[in-house]
């Protein structure tokens, strides 16, 4: 299939060619002008509006969080980027316990220099300056608990 649309002056504009198992349509598309093409034979099958809404949702979260790591990552400084994991990780997955937020996800040091592209033994150095300015503490089973109130204060 192949999705075009066209400028004022009748110039067509390919937007996407996709092919079999691959999900299009206009509900996937800002552009106002929007037609379908079959290159080839196709079977379509309908999905209902439900459907599309869940589809979108998912594939809105997938986007977000990938934008999301991708500005932890643009950060120039390790400790920075730890810094900004451990908040996102404890907004999204921590639960608020008496002293911040339990990070109740196993991570590894070398897990989060994955995330970070960083290497782990620079993740290890930083986590344990974190912890030694009291910023974090380093669990068991490789839990974290992160003080956001100290990590604001950190950033600035």
């Amino acid at each position: 299939m192949k999705a075009t649309t066209w400028l004022e002056d009748d110039t067509t504009i390919t937007l996407g060619i996709w092919g079999s198992g691959d999900i299009v349509g206009k509900a996937l598309s800002k552009v106002e002008a929007y037609q379908m093409e079959c290159l080839t034979k196709v079977e379509i099958i309908p999905f209902h509006a439900q459907e599309w809404q869940e589809i979108t949702d998912v594939l809105l979260a997938h986007i977000q969080q990938a934008e999301e790591l991708l500005l932890i990552r643009s950060y120039k400084r390790t400790d920075l980027m730890v810094i900004k994991l451990l908040s996102w990780l404890a907004k999204r997955f921590g639960h608020e316990v008496k002293n911040g937020h339990l990070i109740d996800v196993r991570l590894t040091h070398q897990d989060i220099a994955e995330m970070l592209g960083a290497t782990r033994v620079t993740v290890t150095r930083v986590l344990i300056q974190l912890e030694q300015q009291g910023l974090i503490e380093r669990l068991s089973l490789h839990r974290f608990l992160v003080k956001e109130e100290e990590l604001w204060h950190y950033e600035i």
